[in-house]
Order: structure tokens, then sequence, then C-alpha cells
């Protein structure tokens, strides 16, 4: 199979990565995707993410395949002098540094940003750290699920009567990734203007918080703690996972025409004049004899012939799909979502799409002995 070109948006951009585990590594194979030519440094004993497996592909766990594309790697021990060294030539031809050290390692190996900003003052520099640099909690590591712990998702996830609960994924880390990519985007789009770099900061303490719309909001405005409601959503109902005659189906009922149109469809019309239920107040807070009733109802019904049903009467539905399924589905395709590539590579697409200057898939995640320099 012929080289894929890189025609994308970031081409000639280029980025040292020099992260470890997820947050950063998932920023660099966003950036890679859409052209920059990315450069992994990783220690001689090689990002952790190799080890963590099962399943492994020539010696290398699936999760460090899952966020290393599109990046040519090298060792380089940076506690030793000639490592640095090697490191500042790097650097000196690079527009992005990713990083996500422990607070002060870098500066006591003299290759802090200060110094390096000093030398190169066109590089950005983007760190992803737990809870930054200072104040109470700074510069304590930071681990995904313990900062859902502490930043109240584990709180507001869960069944009502359960205990707290962690999201099935990572997804403080994904987000900090995102926002490292946003916030390197940003800088070097102010580049352009003032000829600087500038230092970028992405810490999962912040990712978490900005995670917890509405129920942030909801506890500004009233003041009562938010709760766990399970897979139903707080503020809005019918927006929840239902149980039908065969396969729960999700429902996404978010306003009054949409209610009307479920009720026509499942044969109830007369549930959307209710008094308990006509508008999207009274649904939330008579959530309970609602769920019980659309329940009773939805049990003559198959879910896969219902979920069709409502998404062509415009009500905004779904099965509940296991991650496989959810892999193998056509629209999945269509989306151009899953990548396979020479080699047996397979993996997750690049969620943004642009039409002019699209994402590229160049060459997979590289195993132990691969060699690009």
């Amino acid at each position: 199979m012929n080289p894929t070109p890189n025609t994308g948006a970031l081409a000639g951009i280029r980025v040292l990565d020099i992260s470890r585990i997820l947050g950063g590594p998932y920023c660099g194979q966003i950036l890679g995707d859409h052209g920059a030519d990315v450069l992994k440094v990783e220690p001689p004993q090689g990002d952790d993410t190799r080890t963590w497996g099962p399943p492994f592909k020539e010696g290398v766990a699936s999760y460090y395949h899952g966020l290393n594309r599109n990046k040519r790697t090298m060792a380089l021990d940076l506690a030793s002098a000639e490592g640095r060294e090697a490191l500042l030539a790097l650097v000196a031809e690079a527009d992005v540094l990713i990083e996500n050290f422990k607070t002060g390692t870098m500066e006591r190996w003299g290759i802090g940003y200060e110094e390096l900003s000093r030398r190169f003052p066109r590089l950005v520099w983007c760190r992803v750290s737990g809870f930054g640099a200072d104040g109470p909690l700074g510069a304590l590591p930071g681990y995904d699920a313990a900062v859902q712990a502490m930043t109240g998702i584990m709180s507001i996830n869960g069944e009502a009567e359960g205990g707290p609960l962690r999201v099935g994924l990572p997804v403080v880390d994904m987000v900090t990734g995102l926002n490292a990519v946003i916030g390197v985007l940003l800088a070097l789009q102010e580049r352009h203007r003032s000829g600087r770099g500038q230092f970028v900061e992405a810490a999962l303490y912040d990712s978490g918080l900005s995670l917890l719309h509405p129920h942030a909001a909801n506890w500004f405005l009233d003041g009562r703690a938010p709760r766990r409601t399970g897979n139903a959503h707080p503020n809005i109902y019918p927006y929840d996972a239902l149980a039908t005659g065969t396969d729960p189906i999700f429902l996404a009922v978010g306003n009054d025409r949409q209610f009307a149109s479920f009720c026509r469809t499942i044969g109830l019309p007369e549930l959307a004049d209710d008094p308990l239920y006509r508008d999207a107040g009274s649904r939330s807070v008579n959530r309970d004899a609602l769920k019980q009733r659309l329940e009773a109802r939805l049990a003559g019904f198959d879910g896969r012939q219902l979920v069709e049903q409502l998404m062509a009467a415009g009500v905004p539905a779904a099965p509940v799909l296991s991650v496989d399924a959810a892999l193998a589905h056509p629209h999945t395709a269509h989306r151009e979502m899953v990548v396979e590539m020479e080699g047996g590579y397979r993996g997750i697409g690049a969620p943004v799409k642009l039409g002019r200057t699209p994402a590229s898939y160049r060459f997979a995640p590289l195993t132990a002995g691969d060699d690009f320099l």
C-alpha cells in the first residue's frame, strides 16, 4: 500500500511529543492526523502504556496502539546530559513541544519552559498536568480515575440507589488531550500575529470540572447538591434508557414537539396534553410516574423496530449497542471512524472532519525495533 499523502491542515508544523500515558499522546496523535510531523520521544524503557495489556501486538499493548499513530519515534534518556543535548537539537527544529513530566523535573534538568522559551522564542510549549504547578493541589500527580473522583464526576455517575461510579472510559484524560489540542492551535494562531510562542497548560483537574454541565449550572442556580440519576438526565425527561418487549432503547426527548411525536408513535397521544406531562418542567418533576407508564406501554414493542419508527418521526432514539456492535455499524464505516492500515492496524478515526484538508493516516504506531530516524 502506498503511503497516504500528507495534505493536512497542519502540514509543515513540527511537533515534539515527549509526553507519556494518555492526554499528551492523544493530543499528539490528533495533531499528527491533521498533518503535523510528530516525533515521539520516549525514555529507553518506552512509554508506560506499551505494557498496558493484554491484548498485545508484537509485544506492544493495544493501549499504546490507540494513541500513537502518525508519529515517528525515538528513545532518549533525558536524565542524561547526552539525552538533553539531543533534545535541544530537536527543539530547535520544532514548533510545538508536548510534555507531561512531573512539575519541576525539566527545570531541574535545565530544559524547562523559561530556559527554552528564551532560546527558542517561537516555541509553543504544551504541558499536560494533573493539577497545574501551584495552588493547594499544585504539582501533585493526577490520573483519570482519581480526578473523576475529586472533581465530582463519580458522585453524579451511577444509579440513584448505588454508590459513586467511575465513568467506564478515561473521559478526563481524553478531554484534557482535546483541550491541549485547542490550546496548541490557539497559540499557533496567535503566533501568526506576534511571532512568539507561549506556554499552554491543560490540567486534568480543570478538564474534569469543565465536564460538569449541567450539574454545576444547576448547583450555581439553586444550591442543591446534584445527585445520581442513573441513565436519566437531571433536567429533562424522558431522556433515559427504557425497557421494551425486547431490547432496551435510549430515548432523548428534548422538547415538547418531540414528546408529542413520541406519544403519537407509541399510540398514547393523550399523554402530550396531560397536565402532568405537557411541558418539560412537568415531565421532569413527574418523571417516575411517566417512566412507569411508558415502560408499561413499550413492553408491547420490539425495541429495534421502535427506534426506527421514532427516528423516522423525528424523535431522537437509539438502540443500546455494545462496543463491538457500534464499531461494526454501517454508519461507523460511512463516517470513516474505523481506520485500517497495512500490517493489521485498526483504530478510531479522527472525529473532526475538514472538507478541503482532511485528516490522513500515514503510518501506524511503531513497535519495538522500528526506527524512523
